[in-house]
Formats: structure tokens, C-alpha cells, sequence
């Protein structure tokens, strides 16, 4: 349990580094869609990919991000040459998370 309570230190201590934030790419497929279509782009999971690596390979981004929300198909999309994306950031001392939410839903007895 020490070791747990450890790393969940190190995790949030990491999340709020001083003058870094998160980044929040945990937008649906369908969003996602709507906004490559706006600027001319045909639509489709490569092209999602494609912009996905190039948010989180564009130079700096360490000097800037200390965490990334991502949304299910990111979570299991990878670079072009197959490094999963969560390894890529890890790899560059940024903390991977996953949406968990699936939206609104009526609250039972309301």
C-alpha cells in the first residue's frame, strides 16, 4: 500500500508541475470528424490518428504538458511506426489518462 501511495504522489506531483498543464485530447470520434470535415480534411480513424501524433510529437510539448486526457480509440492508436500513443507520452515524462465517461445519463430516482 506505501508503494501505491508513493506513486500516486509522484503522479499528481507530475500532473501540476509548475508552469505545465493537461491536455484534454479526449474528443469523440464524431467530434473529432466534425472538426477535420470544417478544414477540409476527409474524415476517418488515420486521419484522427495522423493529427493525434502530431499533437503529441510537436516540439516542446514536454516543456508544456504534464498530462493528457485521451479518449478510447487514442488509447489504443499508436504512432506510424506502431508505438503505442500512451508509451510515446510516458516516454516523454507525460502522464497518459483515459476519459472514462460515456456522457450524460439519467440519475436513477430523479
Amino acid at each position: 500500500m506505501q508503494t501505491e501511495s508513493a506513486e500516486l504522489r509522484q503522479t499528481a506531483a507530475a500532473l501540476v508541475a509548475e508552469g505545465k498543464g493537461i491536455l484534454a485530447a479526449d474528443e469523440s470520434n464524431g467530434t473529432m470528424d466534425k472538426r477535420l470535415k470544417a478544414v477540409g480534411v476527409e474524415p476517418g480513424a488515420e486521419p484522427r490518428r495522423a493529427l493525434r501524433e502530431l499533437l503529441f510529437t510537436t516540439e516542446g510539448v514536454t516543456e508544456h504538458i504534464s498530462g493528457v486526457i485521451l479518449y478510447d480509440e487514442t488509447f489504443r492508436q499508436g504512432t506510424a511506426d506502431g508505438t503505442p500513443f500512451a508509451q510515446l507520452l510516458r516516454d516523454q515524462g507525460i502522464v497518459p489518462g483515459i476519459k472514462v465517461d460515456t456522457g450524460a445519463k439519467p440519475l436513477a430516482g430523479s
